[in-house]
């Protein structure tokens, strides 16, 4: 049967060997199958530009998706708070097809919402402004102008500042706003969604202005855990690999 994987926050790092060894067994023997592969966002743990395709770690991931695509799977990218700074440059190098988001699609005769998911991250206020300045041309612009080492010295400051921010914050805050999901389910007209970013893998049945409707949150990848979004004809099923 014909069927379309998704896949997000891998954030992979030559420190989760595991994850990354799990990520080209997906490719190898389970994306290779299916109609198109979707990445939605935090592919790498941190991407600080299209030049760093000069690490061969990161060379050799662009490399296997190259590959995926070239056996005839297309492969979608949509950028997530990790690595809103992907460009033309990897796309070419890994096969892949940016979206913007959100992106729209017809799954199988199913209407579907594409999005990583953190901008309906509305009650976290703090997280939003810094999303919103590090997506302005001239923040980028900017940043993409220093040294590649001084770019990876800045991200890594930025996780660590962020990680010790999520200490203080009440789990809640962090997770999508219900008002913003009901929101993006009538704008854009669609019976599902599926995103990631919060790390809450699950299946959220909802009804919106009398409609039932379905919210997909796709699993993060660790070394000892990880899975993928099925989605066919007959609708979705979450598979872990």
């Amino acid at each position: 049967m014909t069927h379309t994987l998704f896949i997000s926050d891998l954030h992979l790092t030559p420190e989760r060997p595991g994850a990354v060894a799990a990520f080209r067994r997906f490719l190898e023997r389970r994306a290779i199958q299916a109609d198109a592969l979707y990445i939605l966002g935090d592919l790498f743990e941190a991407w600080v530009g299209d030049d760093d395709l000069a690490s061969p770690f990161h060379a050799g991931i662009a490399a296997a998706l190259k590959g995926l695509a070239r056996a005839g799977v297309p492969v979608h990218f949509l950028a997530g708070n990790r690595d809103f700074l992907v460009g033309g440059g990897l796309a070419e190098a890994a096969g892949f097809h940016l979206l913007e988001e959100p992106c729209r699609v017809d799954l199988y005769g199913t209407p579907t919402l594409l999005a990583h998911g953190d901008a309906w991250c509305t009650d976290d206020a703090r997280y939003q402004t810094f999303r919103a300045q590090v997506r302005e041309p001239a923040w980028q612009a900017d940043f993409l102008a220093k040294p590649l080492a001084e770019r990876h010295a800045l991200a890594a400051a930025l996780r660590e500042r962020s990680e010790q921010a999520k200490a203080d914050k009440r789990p809640e805050i962090m997770d999508v706003n219900a008002d913003a999901v009901a929101e993006a389910f009538r704008q854009h007209a669609v019976k599902r969604i599926i995103h990631g970013h919060t790390h809450r893998p699950a299946l959220h049945a909802l009804v919106v202005d009398g409609r039932p409707c379905e919210r997909w949150v796709l699993p993060d990848w660790y070394d000892d855990h990880g899975g993928y979004l099925v989605c066919d004809s007959q609708g979705c099923h979450a598979e872990a690999w």
